[in-house]
């Protein structure tokens, strides 16, 4: 890296340069594969004209790198990869969410969830929204199902602040944006008011300009915007979106947002072919359809695979059928009748294969948003091993689509990409279609040249655009010229001349000469691990991850697998070996194994399962043992863990830490946790509950399994801690439960899984199943634990052993079971902050929580920032780093919001976000049995 580029950088640690963290952001969500020289983590706009200064003196190159979700190579680069993600994520709502400021970091769900208190939400609706950031969104110019050509960034972006590469900030609200401008950069100014004229006077220009803007169109520079604006800066902002990170960097947006039409009717049609599908399609875009949704007869035929496809695209065999899924919306019941009696009318007369009619219902929504949804990952998920899949996008005039669509049936036929889906927003004539190969080799390359040469000549021939959503990239960098032709070709050249004079800014991205460039660093998927070589590398799993602001996320613990096989392959056994020393810590050590990131795969993957499997593999038999012999005698081991705990609070802090520092030292950070003061206590045995628990006559209901972790960390403070308010609790409510004998040697067994120790494990399940089997009289009774990451180990052991016992946790139970039975309840505080965990999360215990939350309170919050905790059983005190990352945010907000209360479902999520805050949480059960305690 040059000195003259590291020197603009405030702090050197934010310059990675491990052969780990280069590999780790070669991939983003393209078939492209560049690893960068150096990856900065930029700490603010000003650090980061300072780095593009310094790049365009020394001749070096930049790339930006928020979400990493592009499709088309425009987020990765092979020299310097700054990552404008971590450090950019502020978000203000503002005019009662009328309009919102945001950061390029933040993704388009943060963003949508602070505004739907207000009932607004953004305009551009990717279905990436999840993970896309602001600054992927304004680089492409993003769409979505809905938002068409009227609602994306270009038509709702108010104003915005962005960095050129000369290090001049430019603020388009500003009211003296024009003069300052040109007072920094006179050329550029002059140059674009050239530009401009240039482009007004050529009828032609004018003309292909006013077509192809019509349509969905990303697809080399925004040159409309010579003709929709005056000003010169604010041609330049518009320029700037979709300009994919080549011509500045946008440090912040400030956009219009629009309603949330709240009421919303759907419908699944069948018709006999992709032409009377298409054909059908003005009719329904007159009757106000909000989105319509085309899938092939091969997205049927896959569809009919799904467990639970919809009922409209059963009991038939598909040869030629086309489907859409309709979709009307409204700001209340009167507007969605009115629709809906539209689409009724025409669905009736429409030839479609079975009736289709409107509906309301939410499952029958889901369904149906299941399967549009679900076509790229059953195909992408089902790929062969060791291939890669090619997501395209294009768009043509509504009326050509049918033709358009049939054409590339035929092209998948002859270049033999079977089971090559066609999907899309049909409204706007914009599909998306997948390839699947392993693009290496004379032939594999020679077919996909042909086959985008015959793509491309169909798309232009049919007065479409090569690009609608994904952005020009480096996929289409060698065709713009074809679409645009040689004058209007030259005018975005001299654009980003008049810009980026040194062409600094992401080389080989929108303007490119080479007309095979498209075809090199292709990336090859070497096979790893099963758990998750289907991955794709879309990279929606990274905003959920608890070490992503630390170490690795998901995806990235994915890219580097391959990316040693890829070493291996090539001969490189030192950078192999390289990558898998460090990648321990960054990949193995520091990974929560909370599964979260499968919540957000949409190829199911949980990479915890790859991280456990590797923990297994890499195990010391000496540990191994040690935890198997733990799992024999467990009782005793956590009722030692708790004492020392007790002993540990009375003696002085620094002495205790001294100790197992020392013992990290020589046996390993992540063997011996460390020690610190905001530990707890040990808490009470468990076995003088064996027996039934409770009052009333009845019979127990359930089996109660309280959580060992509730008995080794003692309560919060002055609190009695999760199993004894729920005793108490069952006592007031008159519910009886039963404990089962030897409950002081039953765990839920995650200790072990996650660390990897499978003897140990298997013992501690045998026994947990035993009691199990015993207590509940072969399953009659559910099973309940008190700390959700417990219930859902529960629920792991039975399901392994394909038992058919029922589990529940204690605040679901409460919820369902014992709150009804408490009568009126005065809330104990007026604001309370809920931290679910990943296990309530990924259970649905969440909205019981937030039930028995709002009883204890007037007013519960669970913070926008929240996420896992990352404290995972032990991993908090073993890597309390991981938890510091992790917390950050949700850390922050907390702090502003200063609520009366806080409280969680998990003993060491209590623990982890007491250290994270400053502020004492405890088990939501606690605040609900103090609050019907009764008066004295």
């Amino acid at each position: 890296m040059d000195p003259a580029v590291a020197a603009a950088v405030g702090e050197a640690e934010r310059i990675r340069l491990r052969a780990i963290d280069r590999v780790a952001y070669a991939s983003d969500a393209s078939h492209f594969l560049h690893t960068p020289r150096a990856v900065v983590i930029a700490d603010d706009a000003a650090e980061v004209g300072a780095i593009m200064r310094a790049a365009t003196a020394s001749g070096s190159r930049v790339t930006f790198r928020s979400g990493g979700t592009s499709l088309s190579g425009q987020s990765s680069g092979e020299d310097i990869l700054v990552d404008t993600r971590r450090s950019f994520r502020r978000i203000d709502v503002l005019d009662g969410g009328r309009r919102v400021r945001v950061q390029p970091g933040a993704t388009v769900r943060q963003v949508n969830a602070r505004l739907l208190r207000h009932g607004y939400r953004l305009g551009p609706d990717p279905a990436s929204e999840a993970a896309c950031t602001i600054g992927g969104v304004i680089a492409n110019n993003s769409s979505g199902m809905a938002c068409g050509t009227v609602e994306n960034t270009y038509r709702t972006l108010e104003s915005m602040v962005f960095v050129l590469p000369s290090g001049t900030v430019v603020d388009s609200a500003a009211l003296d944006a024009d003069a300052a401008l040109q007072a920094a950069e006179p050329e550029l100014f002059e140059g674009l008011r050239r530009l401009t004229a240039r482009v007004r006077s050529n009828p032609d220009s004018v003309r292909l300009i006013e077509r192809q803007f019509a349509m969905k169109n990303t697809i080399g520079y925004g040159v409309n915007a010579f003709l929709d604006h005056e000003s010169p800066v604010q041609v330049l902002t518009r320029l700037v979106i979709g300009s994919e990170g080549t011509l500045a960097f946008v440090a912040e947006a400030t956009y219009r947002t629009v309603p949330i039409k709240p009421r919303v009717t759907t419908a699944l049609a069948v018709f006999p072919d992709i032409v009377e599908a298409t054909r059908a399609l003005p009719a329904l875009v007159a009757t106000g359809a909000a989105t319509l949704e085309l899938m092939d007869a091969t997205s049927l035929r896959v569809g009919q695979s799904f467990a639970d496809a919809p009922p409209q695209i059963r009991g038939f065999e598909v040869t030629d059928q086309a489907a859409l899924l309709i979709e009307y919306q409204a700001m209340d019941e009167a507007g969605l009748a009115a629709l809906a009696a539209a689409g009724s009318a025409l669905l009736r007369e429409l030839p479609l294969i079975t009736p289709a009619a409107l509906s309301s219902d939410a499952g029958e929504r889901a369904l149906a948003w299941k399967l549009r949804k679900g076509l790229y990952t059953s195909v992408a998920g089902a790929r062969p091993s060791g291939t890669t899949a090619l997501l395209e996008d294009i768009v043509v005039p509504v009326p050509q689509l049918a033709p358009t669509c049939a054409s590339l049936q035929d092209l998948f036929a002859t270049y033999s990409y079977s089971d090559s889906v066609i999907f899309g927003h049909a409204k706007d004539g914009n599909i998306h279609f997948m390839l699947t190969d392993r693009f290496e080799g004379d032939a594999a390359l020679g077919r996909f040249t042909s086959f985008t040469e015959e793509m491309v000549d169909l798309v232009l021939g049919a007065g479409g655009n090569l690009k609608a959503e994904h952005g020009t990239g480096r996929v289409m960098a060698p065709y713009v010229r074809r679409q645009y032709g040689e004058e209007l070709y030259q005018v975005m050249r001299e654009l980003k001349r008049l810009c980026d004079p040194t062409g600094m800014l992401n080389p080989g991205v929108i303007i490119e000469d080479d007309p095979r460039a498209h075809l090199r660093n292709i990336k090859l998927a070497e096979p790893i691990e099963a758990e998750a070589d289907r991955c794709v590398e879309c990279g929606y799993c990274e905003p959920v991850c608890p070490s992503k602001d630390l170490t690795l996320t998901p995806r990235q613990r994915i890219v580097v697998r391959r990316g040693m096989k890829r070493a291996e392959a090539a001969g490189d056994h030192a950078l192999a070996r390289e990558l898998d020393r460090d990648y321990d810590y960054a990949g193995v050590d520091t990974c929560a194994v909370n599964g979260m990131c499968v919540t957000a795969c949409p190829v199911l993957i949980n990479t915890g399962a790859l991280v456990k499997r590797l923990r297994r593999e890499d195990q010391n038999p000496v540990l191994a043992a040690g935890w198997k012999a733990a799992a024999h005698g467990w009782g005793a081991v956590s009722r030692g863990a708790a004492a020392a705990l007790t002993v540990a609070d009375h003696v002085p802090a620094g002495l205790v830490k001294a100790a197992t520092t020392v013992g990290r030292a020589l046996l390993g950070a992540d063997t011996v946790p460390e020690y610190s003061a905001d530990l707890p206590a040990g808490g009470s045995a468990r076995g003088p509950l064996t027996g039934c628990l409770g009052s009333g006559p009845g019979d127990p209901v359930a089996v109660y399994l309280p959580a060992c972790v509730n008995s080794m960390f003692g309560a919060a403070g002055e609190g009695i801690g999760a199993t004894s308010a729920f005793a108490r609790l069952l006592e007031r409510a008159g519910v009886r439960v039963v404990v089962p004998e030897g409950i002081e040697a039953l765990c839920c067994s995650t200790p072990w899984t996650s660390k990897g120790y499978a003897g140990g494990r298997d013992v501690m399940a045998d026994r947990v199943v035993e009691a199990v089997r015993v207590a509940s009289r072969d399953g009659a009774l559910p099973v309940i634990s008190d700390a959700s990451s417990c219930t859902e180990g529960f629920a792991h052991i039975f399901e392994d052993r394909k038992l058919p016992f029922r589990t529940e946790d204690a605040v679901d139970f409460v919820a369902r079971e014992v709150l009804p039975a408490l009568g009126e309840i005065t809330p104990l505080v007026d604001s309370l902050v809920l931290h679910p965990t990943c296990s309530s999360t990924q259970m649905g215990l969440d909205p019981a929580l937030q039930a028995v939350g709002a009883v204890v309170a007037r007013e519960v919050t669970v913070p926008y920032a929240w996420n896992c905790c990352g404290f995972a059983g032990d991993r908090g005190m073993l890597h309390p780093e991981l938890t510091a990352a992790a917390t950050a945010a949700e850390a922050a907000e907390v702090a502003r919001l200063g609520a009366d209360a806080h409280a969680s479902c998990n003993r060491t999520c209590e623990i982890g976000m007491t250290r994270a805050t400053g502020a004492e949480y405890r088990h939501v059960l606690e605040l609900l049995e103090e609050a019907t305690r009764p008066l004295s």
